[in-house]
């Protein structure tokens, strides 16, 4: 372990201008105990985009706009947003501080192990952050490429004449082929160089970006019925048709639009060991990753809002798009001033190319955290997914990937409940990785941590204690009943999903790893 004298050589080092960027990297990366086995080749923009990418405001609250609306509508969307986002920055800002003092594709479950070095117990903290941060990652590729195919059956149905004029409704079947269709070509790309993911990477930031812009814009300016300003600052809504009644509850369940849409900026830390300065363009990456996402957000929610008026016809089945919310603001608002919906599908286009490329950054970040937990040992067959090829890639790790997500697919064959059960994991499960490190960085660590060049400072302890908080409050939040009478169709799964996992990792924790994962191991030859 690399004590605080070396971590000061390296910085003055730095400073003086006696290092090249990349050697300055490789000799931090190696006192953390890792030969560089990645290219190194992202700056803080490519690493920026990539993070940008999988956070994706058109994915998140294109695919939840409907639950935002059932749960509160404008009120709780309009200010939920920022009330979430200010907290996720918290949240970002505690994980940026730890990813600079450890820049390594590992992440959070290395952090986790550093931090609780000094104990005996540091290898499994590891073991469990990584595997809850791990299929936490795969349930968010799952989640992100099965609303893409879902997107793409609403606009097939929209493009064939609609759910009331005779349009075509893909099976069940069908929508998975094209989840496992859009899973393939995301490991294809994926197993390219790492200069074409840097180029696919920003040019999906720039798509996120101007998509927003021009949707925001485009979408109220076409309507030629237009909320007012009270409506979309003061309306809310309580008719959901799940039997809950608190207005409180309510706003706090509808939420979950904003924190699922605010999820996946770990990727930043993923992908230090091929960015250059890591230890500070991985937090950078972080921070505004999220700050930028906020603002961009929250324009997107309110150029949308201004576009609705009638709140049960957006969520009836028995509209054009068959329930899809946000596919019918689109579809009407350019049906209503042309006579035809063209101009919605396209919108929908926009968006469904945001989501590809969100999916494509999440297989991206997945590899690499498989990449460095199977480098130390940790999963089964470990020795094959760590390989690279000669392009520097973690090619079996981005396989993996892929056909991970789309094992996690399957369970939507035959009970949607179980699916969203698994899912569940993408938000509350990754929300615990992130948590845990913080957790221990505040408590454990709290005299022995030496921070990178990224660093809160005297807030930092503070800093920490409110993001555990938060993901405790949030934890306990999305696992409440969503709907009332509970029943087994209408149970929330969530904490039977989170704790389901949280039972397998401990269980084999205990039978066997216990035995011999020791936590991060080094690959350093002599």
């Amino acid at each position: 372990m690399a004590g605080q004298g070396s971590y000061s050589r390296l910085a003055a080092d730095e400073a003086a201008g006696t290092s090249a960027a990349d050697d300055y990297d490789s000799k931090k990366l190696r006192l953390l105990g890792y030969e560089p086995q990645l290219k190194r080749n992202l700056s803080l923009l490519s690493n920026f985009s990539v993070t940008f990418s999988i956070v994706s405001v058109l994915t998140g609250i294109t695919t939840l706009y409907g639950t935002g609306l059932g749960f509160g509508g404008p009120v709780t969307m309009v200010y939920g947003w920022p009330i979430a986002g200010a907290f996720t920055v918290v949240v970002g800002l505690a994980m940026a501080e730890i990813c600079s003092a450890y820049p390594t594709s590992g992440g959070l479950y290395f952090w986790s192990a550093r931090l609780c070095s000094q104990r005996r117990w540091g290898p499994f903290a590891s073991w469990l952050t990584g595997w809850f941060n791990i299929v936490g990652q795969w349930a968010v590729t799952t989640s992100v490429d099965y609303s893409l195919a879902q997107l793409i059956k609403v606009i097939i149905l929209l493009s064939t004449g609609g759910n009331n004029g005779g349009g075509y409704l893909a099976s069940k079947y069908e929508v998975i082929a094209i989840h496992a269709a859009i899973l393939l070509s995301h490991a294809l790309i994926n197993s390219l160089p790492i200069a074409w993911l840097s180029f696919f990477g920003r040019f999906a930031a720039a798509w996120n970006m101007l998509g927003v812009f021009v949707l925001m814009i485009a979408v109220p300016a076409v309507a030629t019925e237009r909320a007012s300003a009270k409506f979309v600052f003061t309306n809310f809504n309580t008719d959901n048709n799940a039997g809950i009644h608190s207005h409180v509850y309510i706003f706090l369940l509808g939420l979950l639009m904003s924190q699922y849409t605010l999820l996946g900026y770990d990727a930043s830390a993923h992908m230090t060991e091929e960015t250059k300065n890591a230890d500070k363009n991985g937090p950078i990456g972080i921070i505004s990753a999220i700050g930028i996402s906020i603002v961009v957000g929250w324009g997107y929610i309110l150029g949308v809002t201004f576009a609705v008026k009638d709140i049960p016809s957006l969520l009836s089945p028995d509209n054009d798009a068959g329930g899809y919310a946000i596919a019918q603001v689109f579809y009407q608002a350019f049906k209503s001033r042309y006579g035809s919906g063209v101009g919605g599908i396209v919108c929908l286009g926009i968006v469904a190319v945001a989501i590809y490329f969100c999916g494509m950054s999440s297989v991206t970040s997945n590899s690499r955290m498989a990449y460095a937990f199977s480098r130390d040992g940790a999963m089964p067959l470990s020795s094959v997914w760590h390989k690279v090829n000669e392009h520097e890639v973690p090619i079996n790790a981005v396989w993996l990937s892929a056909f991970v997500s789309l094992c996690m697919a399957l369970p939507s064959l035959g009970s949607l409940v179980a699916f969203q059960a698994m899912v569940s994991i993408a938000t509350i499960g990754l929300y615990i990785a992130y948590a845990l490190p913080i957790f221990f960085r505040v408590t454990l660590a709290r005299k022995h941590f030496v921070p990178g060049p990224f660093n809160l400072g005297r807030y930092s302890v503070l800093v920490g204690w409110v993001a555990v908080l938060w993901v405790v409050t949030i934890t306990v939040l999305f696992s409440l009943p969503v709907m009332y009478p509970v029943t087994r169709d209408t149970l929330n799964y969530t904490p039977v999903a989170v704790g389901g996992l949280f039972i397998l990792v401990l269980t084999s924790w205990v039978v066997s790893a216990r035995h011999w994962f020791k936590g991060p191991v080094t690959n350093l030859s002599g």
